[in-house]
C-alpha cells in the first residue's frame, strides 16, 4: 500500500498535444513542486499555469491524496505520482441485442477516460469517507489479483452497492469512480470501458425470456474481459429491478420469471468475478427489496443520503466558483467551511458572504444533491436581470430559489395526500 505522503498528480493532456509522457511529467513536476501548499481535488486549468508550454499542452492538472479527508497538502516531502491521460471525445454508444426479431437497447458503452465524466469526481461531496473507501477497495482488488490470493479462502466479489433516496449522487459516484480508476491505473490498462446496463430492457414481454437475456448479455461482456489490458466497469442502476427479493416471488407477489432473472444474475456474478479487470457497480433506491443473496455478494454496502449543511456548502461553493470562472459573477474569495469554523464564524468584510453562504446551506437542508445543483441555474433564470452581478446579490437570488423549491415540494406532498383521500 502507499505511504501517507503520496500526492497523485493527474494531468489531462490536450488532444492535439505532441509532448511525450516524460516531457509532460517533467514540466508538471516543476509546476507542482514550486507550490508550498496545494489545495487537493481542485482543478488547475491549463490557461492559469505558469509554464507557457503547459498552457498550450494541458487542459488541467488535479492533485489529490487517497489517504484521509483533507483539503490541503504540503508538496515538500511528498512522493509525487503522475497520471497523464487524454479524454475520449465520443459519447455513449448504445449496444443492442436481438431477441425474437426485436433489437433491445441493453446497455450504454463509454470509452474511458471520457469527456462526459470530466471533473465529476472532484465535484461530488459526501460527509462519509465513501470516495476514499472506494479507491482503497479497487486498489486492494488489484493487489489480491496480482498476488493470486485464493478466492475460495478469502472471498471478494468486486461488487459495490450504493443505496439511498433518489438524487443523492449514487449513479454519478459510480461513473466518477470508473473515470478515476481508469486514470489512476493508466500504467496498468490501455484504457477503461464503462458499461451501463439498461435493466428495464432485459425484462422480455415473453415469459421466461428475461433470464436468458441476462445470461446472453453477460456472456458478451465476458468476451470484453478476455482482454486483460482493458479495465471493464459495469454499472447496474436500480439493481432491485434485476435482483428483486425471491422471497416475495415465492409468495406469489411477483411472477416466477423474476426468480429466473435473479438466479441468472447471481450465477453470472459468480462467474465474472474471476476476471482481474472487472468491477461491478450497483445502485438502489429500494434496498429493502433486493434479494439477500445479492446483498451478501456486495463487498461494499454504503448508504448515500441527502447532504448535510457542510456538504451543501461545498456543493454551492463549487457552483459559485464555476460562475466566477465564466465571469457571470464578479470574483470573490469563498472561504472553506473549516476556515470559518477556525475563525469562530466571526463576520468581517472578507467573511461576510461566506457566512451568508453557510446560512443558505442550513436553509437548504433536506434538498437532494440533484436539486441543489439546479438552484444556481434557477436563481439566475428567475431572479437575475443583469448578465453579471456580485456574489452578495446572487446569494440573495439563491435564497429565493431555495424558498421557491421548498414551497413547490411542500405543495407536491400536500397534493399527494389529497389524492390518496379520494
Amino acid at each position: 500500500m502507499e505511504g501517507p505522503e503520496v500526492l497523485h498528480v493527474e494531468i489531462c493532456q490536450n488532444a492535439t498535444s505532441k509532448l511525450s509522457k516524460v516531457e509532460l511529467e517533467d514540466l508538471a513536476y516543476a509546476e507542482v513542486n514550486a507550490l508550498k501548499d496545494i489545495t487537493l481535488e481542485t482543478v488547475m486549468y491549463g490557461e492559469n499555469l505558469s509554464n507557457h508550454i503547459l498552457k498550450n499542452h494541458v487542459d488541467s492538472i488535479i492533485c489529490s491524496s487517497s489517504h484521509g479527508k483533507r483539503d490541503h497538502m504540503k508538496v515538500q516531502g511528498a512522493t509525487l505520482k503522475f497520471h497523464a491521460y487524454r479524454l475520449t471525445q465520443e459519447g455513449a454508444a448504445t449496444e443492442t441485442m436481438q431477441n425474437d426479431s426485436e433489437d433491445l437497447p441493453v446497455s450504454f458503452h463509454w470509452i474511458l477516460p471520457a469527456k462526459e465524466f470530466h471533473y465529476l469526481w472532484e465535484n461530488l461531496y459526501f460527509d462519509c469517507s465513501i470516495k476514499e473507501d472506494l479507491l482503497h477497495f479497487v486498489e486492494t482488488t488489484m493487489i489480491f489479483s496480482d498476488h493470486n490470493v485464493n478466492s475460495n479462502i478469502i472471498s471478494w466479489n468486486k461488487v459495490v452497492l450504493l443505496h439511498g433516496p433518489p438524487g443523492t449522487g449514487k449513479t454519478s459516484l459510480c461513473k466518477a469512480l470508473a473515470q478515476k480508476i481508469a486514470i489512476r491505473l493508466g500504467d496498468r490498462f490501455t484504457h477503461g470501458e464503462f458499461i451501463e446496463i439498461n435493466s428495464h430492457s432485459l425484462f422480455s414481454k415473453w415469459f421466461s425470456e428475461s433470464g436468458k437475456l441476462v445470461m446472453k448479455l453477460f456472456n458478451e461482456m465476458k468476451s470484453l474481459l478476455e482482454d486483460s489490458h482493458v479495465l471493464i466497469c459495469i454499472l447496474i442502476d436500480e439493481i432491485e429491478s434485476l435482483a428483486h427479493a425471491r422471497k416475495s416471488c415465492s409468495n406469489g407477489v411477483e411472477p416466477t420469471d423474476s426468480i429466473r432473472v435473479v438466479n441468472a444474475l447471481l450465477t453470472q456474478l459468480d462467474q465474472i468475478k474471476r476476471y482481474p479487470n472487472v468491477l461491478i457497480l450497483t445502485t438502489s433506491n429500494l434496498s429493502e427489496t433486493i434479494d439477500l443473496a445479492f446483498v451478501d455478494r456486495a463487498d461494499i454496502k454504503q448508504y448515500i443520503g441527502n447532504p448535510t449543511s457542510q456538504a451543501i456548502y461545498k456543493i454551492y461553493a463549487s457552483c459559485l466558483k464555476e460562475l466566477m470562472r465564466v465571469s457571470l459573477i464578479e470574483p470573490e474569495e469563498i472561504f472553506d467551511f473549516s476556515y470559518l469554523k477556525k475563525l469562530g464564524y466571526e463576520e468581517n468584510s472578507h467573511t461576510k458572504n461566506s457566512l451568508k453562504l453557510m446560512e443558505l446551506s442550513h436553509e437548504s437542508l433536506g434538498l437532494s444533491g440533484r436539486i441543489l445543483r439546479k438552484i444556481p441555474f434557477l436563481a439566475y433564470a428567475f431572479y437575475m436581470r443583469t448578465k453579471r452581478c456580485t456574489l452578495s446579490r446572487f446569494l440573495r437570488a439563491m435564497h429565493l430559489a431555495v424558498k421557491k423549491q421548498k414551497e413547490e415540494e411542500t405543495n407536491e406532498v400536500v397534493q399527494t395526500f389529497q389524492n390518496l383521500e379520494y
